[in-house]
């Protein structure tokens, strides 16, 4: 029986490019509209300090296309990097072949999650924010907003770049990094007001559990990606914003569970029917997204397998063709064959 790869951090961001994960991201999302899918899912756990989930996800067989099935356990904890020294986010993917059950490839999930997701809201921008988007404000300082912003800038042709943190250190650091990597001025802002109202596309990236991005910051035509809500404890949008806006969910059921619509619903500002559509119905055309420049379109990216799958596959397939990784007799016996690149 071939071998499993086991694939590390490090070999992922060798392997996975921005610019074809949002392209695999975006063919997932049209297979699941069409149903060509293994339909997404997600199980969740809290503990102190952090919590755990599990999302699963797959892409059946298309003509020469041999289906696959990810399975992704996922740790996260906020307080990591301060505490332990370790990153907040913690975990791996595996990678099956969908047809036989074998397990393909073990694959370290702190890489791809920061790249799908961002791919995820670029597949979003592409659609849903305006043409002429040009400023950017991004909440959250850390890995994820690093990928954010390097995604949207795939779709859109960014100008300028407001980086605003609860951590004023951690936003500073941003800015100065960000800036020098991408040429586009990035500025730190101490609060969201007069100096974010000129903005065009929102992300939302943080471990908030309160809502800070309310209908008062935002104005007519902005696109919004509230990314950081993928438990029903967190929260980064105001419930009357949700309910003033149109509103798409990456995966309706797990949005009403989870993700900042959650909240809205709790609190009685919106319905499940109030939802325009999932991300996959405009990708896939059955629904409409943005009908007029002035409305203000949320996104709720709550993080769905399907996106891990898609960036799954790309990882395993040109480590195959690169020779990356370490192949591994899960029954037993590791083989000797190392991969050079190691």
């Amino acid at each position: 029986m071939a071998a499993t790869v086991v694939l590390t951090r490090a070999d992922v961001r060798r392997l996975l490019d921005m610019r074809d994960c949002i392209a695999a991201v975006e063919h997932a999302f049209h297979l699941h509209s069409t149903g060509k899918t293994i339909a997404p899912a997600v199980l969740g756990a809290h503990v102190d300090g952090g919590g755990f989930h599990v999302k699963t996800a797959g892409l059946r067989p298309i003509g020469d296309h041999v289906g696959v099935f990810a399975m992704k356990i996922n740790a996260n904890f906020p307080g990591n990097p301060k505490r332990h020294g370790l990153p907040t986010i913690q975990g791996v993917m595996a990678l099956f072949d969908a047809s036989n059950g074998r397990v393909l490839a073990l694959i370290d999930s702190i890489e791809i999650t920061s790249i799908r997701t961002a791919a995820a809201t670029a597949v979003a921008a592409k659609y849903l924010a305006r043409i002429d988007a040009r400023v950017v404000t991004v909440c959250g300082c850390g890995e994820q907003g690093r990928s954010q912003l390097r995604a949207i800038l795939c779709v859109r042709p960014v100008q300028r770049v407001n980086a605003f943190d609860f951590d004023a250190d951690r936003a500073a650091a941003y800015a100065e990094e960000m800036s020098s990597e991408l040429g586009i001025p990035v500025t730190t802002v101490a609060e969201l007001g007069e100096h974010t109202h000129d903005t065009d596309i929102w992300i939302t990236c943080t471990p908030a559990h309160r809502w800070f991005l309310g209908r008062n910051h935002v104005r007519p035509g902005t696109f919004v990606a509230a990314v950081g809500a993928d438990n029903g404890d967190k929260q980064e949008i105001e419930p009357d914003l949700l309910a003033s806006s149109v509103v798409i969910a990456d995966v309706l059921d797990q949005c009403v569970s989870i993700g900042d619509l959650h909240h809205a619903l709790v609190a009685g500002a919106m319905r499940r029917e109030d939802v325009r559509a999932e991300l996959a119905d405009i990708v896939g055309g059955s629904k409409q997204g943005r009908l007029t420049d002035g409305e203000i379109i949320v996104f709720d990216s709550t993080g769905t397998a399907l996106e891990d799958v898609a960036a799954a596959e790309i990882v395993y397939k040109r480590a195959l063709v690169a020779g990356a990784g370490i192949p591994v007799d899960l029954g037993g016996r590791t083989s000797p064959n190392v991969a050079a690149s190691q």
